[in-house]
């Protein structure tokens, strides 16, 4: 199975050398799971010629907010939307997870309650308390119509959200290792950008186990799943 990584933003430079860009983080999660992989920058407008080029579409993180004014936000929406409609299955994660949101309906705004910075804790139905690194103060607000909510917490409602066979998406970074986090977070110490109690406690968590193993294996069922072609009226 042949999956397209819309990449939608790219690793901090300092970080790249070391982790590689998002792309390779995924590759790196999915690695065994049997997938071939081609990337497209459409954070630099290169797109896939058809939403058919590929088997499904994963989406990742990207530093833009999804209600942004940027260039590529209109065009990867109406990709979106057209994969949908014809049950191309899409992953999101993080940015991915919230302009799946947007462009099917839903609500994402810059979080009041402030910021999920390291490793976090997530309900899931179906795998219980699951920890996965987040980076992250935007958040869907208002989940789309069709939308189901299968994993939160107390700082992020819908944490993960599945759209029968058609999308599967997550606010948190299965791709992300903890020893990301804390490389990112002592690059960032000192800045206004984030609170200082969290960058601390992100270095502090950064070498506990996480689950992202767990979502890979998810990830790789969601888009392995038998699913039904779009109905052609």
């Amino acid at each position: 199975m042949k999956i397209g990584i819309l990449t939608c933003g790219h690793a901090a430079s300092e970080l790249q050398e070391k982790f590689g860009d998002f792309p390779d983080m995924f590759q790196s999660l999915l690695d065994d799971q049997g997938f071939t992989f081609e990337t497209y920058d459409v954070e630099h407008l290169q797109f896939p010629t058809n939403i058919h080029d590929c088997d499904g579409w994963l989406l990742t993180g990207s530093r833009h907010g999804a209600y942004e004014d940027h260039a590529f936000i209109p065009l990867l929406e109406t990709f979106i939307q057209q994969a949908y409609s014809a049950h191309v299955p899409m992953v999101g994660i993080c940015f991915g997870h919230q302009i799946i949101a947007q462009a099917l309906g839903g609500h994402v705004e810059k979080f009041s309650g402030g910021w999920a910075i390291g490793l976090n804790e997530y309900d899931f139905e179906d795998l219980g308390s699951v920890k996965l690194n987040a980076w992250h103060q935007d958040q869907v607000i208002r989940k789309p119509e069709g939308a189901t909510t299968v994993a939160s917490n107390g700082f992020c409602e819908h944490a993960a959200l599945v759209y029968d066979t058609r999308a599967f998406t997550v606010q948190p970074h299965p791709e992300f290792q903890g020893a990301l986090i804390k490389d990112f977070a002592q690059l960032r110490q000192g800045t206004a950008d984030y609170p200082q109690d969290l960058m601390d406690k992100a270095v502090q968590t950064s070498a506990q186990n996480n689950h992202n193993q767990a979502l890979a294996s998810k990830i790789s069922t969601f888009f392995k799943q038998p699913r039904q072609p779009a109905h052609v009226e």
